[in-house]
């Protein structure tokens, strides 16, 4: 279905069936050959074993000896970058997590407690990481250790005042 021409001598430039020129064509641009571009590569295709082999008494494509940078990258400077991660203190581990067990077991916390003593004086000598762990593990185990003497305490005052008291579970009334 076409549209009908338009009145007069006047001519619309959009009515016209026929193209003004011919199509451009994509294979070209700028009067010069597209280059194909590279399709995917076939899985089935075989492949030849020996393609990146490199004749004896040459270096593989990546190895750098021993000592020498790799070729492209300058060497890093010294004082640039982060610093190599600090080795943390082995006891201040341990003094920490015997503290946070005697949260449930009430024996390790002052064990953990004289640990974290222990780890502190070591990371002063040595300079190593952990002090915040050792700090914490003290803490943590004296608070629990005074909890559990708190504990025992009453119950011996509660042991004293009951055989004191004499109180008789026979003599009770109804």
């Amino acid at each position: 279905m076409t549209n009908p021409p338009p009145p007069g001598n006047w001519t619309d430039p959009t009515w016209s069936a026929q193209p003004s020129s011919a199509a451009p064509d994509p294979t070209l641009v700028a009067g010069q050959p597209v280059p194909a571009q590279p399709g995917p590569a076939d899985p089935y295709a075989p492949a030849d074993p020996y393609a990146g082999a490199q004749p004896a008494g040459q270096p593989m494509p990546g190895y750098v000896a021993p000592g020498y940078a790799q070729p492209g990258y300058p060497p890093q400077y010294p004082g640039y970058g982060y610093p190599p991660p600090q080795k943390t203190n082995g006891m201040a581990i341990a003094a920490l997590v015997l503290a946070l067990v005697g949260i449930a077991s009430c024996i390790t916390a002052p064990v953990g407690a004289i640990l974290g003593h222990v780890a502190q004086k070591q990371i002063r000598l040595s300079g190593e990481g952990g002090a915040g762990m050792a700090k914490a593990a003290i803490i943590v185990g004296w608070i629990l250790t005074g909890l559990l003497v708190l504990l025992i305490a009453f119950y011996a005052a509660a042991i004293i005042y009951a055989i004191t008291t004499g109180v008789d579970s026979d003599s009770s009334s109804y």
